[in-house]
């Protein structure tokens, strides 16, 4: 877990310095430090203003974006004992847009921004389960098509949002936002935004060891004394309200939920008291890089929620190919 705090420390560092200004790594360390010490920094007032007051939130913004996503798809996967699971595949992401879409439309604020997502989010969670509940395990095949179905609902839902919001002003707004992008971070998004993301990330975090039971199947942890029905409710809802805070500021940005958890698990192995944390921390670190690359490899911006596509599929193919043995065997 060190090494990938250092990584995202690192990440956070560049993502700073680098831009369309540079700004020179030790001017970044100095205009940090010297809001914290005593010290004289050489950085320039131009090159502080960018750091402080332009990046720094956009960089905080997507740490908790990105960690949250990768937590939240990592806890799932546990609690569904099932891999390929993930906050877009089960239709939580699409429902919480939804939510936002709403709030969006009707020119609500922030808070019913949040409010939104995280209250349609939590009704895709229940829709799967009316769909996957049953005796017995949960087969995968099952989850995915119910996530399919959930998803493809409140995808037609958001279609018909964007269809009957006004084309001049409404409309971008909902378009942008669904792309997914931290380009319009500052310190309020960041406030708005880490009530509900570190509010369902500490509830997983303290139920780890609990979630380690609970993936060895619901006997087994019934029998350690769990409630195992409780116990993922607790889960789903505080997987819920991180994907409403991360969608309400961000819009949707896929793969993430999906991918690093596997990567993280491939790192420090399955035992979720280390798991669920480097997901975290490799998940933060994992968008501050892409945005960092979104916002300087063109003259443009291109929208996180596309280049997380773009390198999350080939990546996820490729994981999938190497373990495809032992995850279709335990479907």
């Amino acid at each position: 877990m060190t090494g990938t705090a250092v990584l995202l420390l690192g990440v956070a560092l560049l993502a700073l310095a680098m831009g369309r200004y540079t700004v020179p790594f030790w001017h970044v360390v100095q205009a940090l430090l010297s809001h914290v010490l005593p010290l004289d920094s050489s950085a320039t007032s131009s090159e502080a203003s960018v750091v402080l007051l332009v990046r720094l939130p956009r960089v905080m913004l997507a740490l908790l974006v990105g960690g949250g996503l990768a937590i939240g798809g990592a806890a799932l996967q546990a609690i569904f004992r099932n891999p390929l699971v993930s906050p877009e595949i089960i239709g939580v992401s699409a429902g919480a847009s939804f939510g936002g879409a709403i709030a969006l439309l009707v020119g609500a604020g922030a808070i019913m921004l949040v409010s939104g997502s995280f209250l349609f989010g939590l009704v895709a969670l229940g829709l799967l389960f009316l769909i996957t509940s049953g005796r017995g395990g949960t087969p995968m095949l099952l989850i995915v098509l119910g996530g399919v179905v959930v998803g493809s609902f409140f995808s037609a839902l958001v279609s018909l949002i964007t269809y009957l919001a006004d084309p001049f002003s409404t409309l971008p707004a909902i378009v942008f936002w669904l792309l997914g992008s931290v380009a319009t971070a500052s310190y309020a998004k960041v406030l708005i935004a880490v009530v509900p993301i570190l509010a369902g990330t500490s509830a997983l975090l303290a139920l780890r060891w609990r979630i380690n039971v609970l993936s060895l199947g619901d006997e087994d942890a019934a029998a350690l004394g769990l409630r195992p029905r409780t116990l993922r409710w607790v889960v789903l809802i505080s997987v819920a309200l991180i994907v409403a805070g991360a969608v309400a500021v961000s819009g949707v940005i896929s793969w993430v939920g999906l991918v690093i958890p596997h990567l993280a698990r491939m790192w420090v192995g399955p035992d979720h008291r280390v798991l669920l944390p480097v997901s975290f921390l490799l998940g933060g670190s994992y968008i501050i890089a892409v945005d960092t690359v979104a916002r300087t490899i063109t003259g443009g911006e291109i929208p996180l929620g596309v280049l997380t596509a773009l390198i999350g599929a080939p990546v996820f193919f490729v994981l999938l190919r190497h373990n495809r043995d032992r995850i279709w065997d335990s479907a």
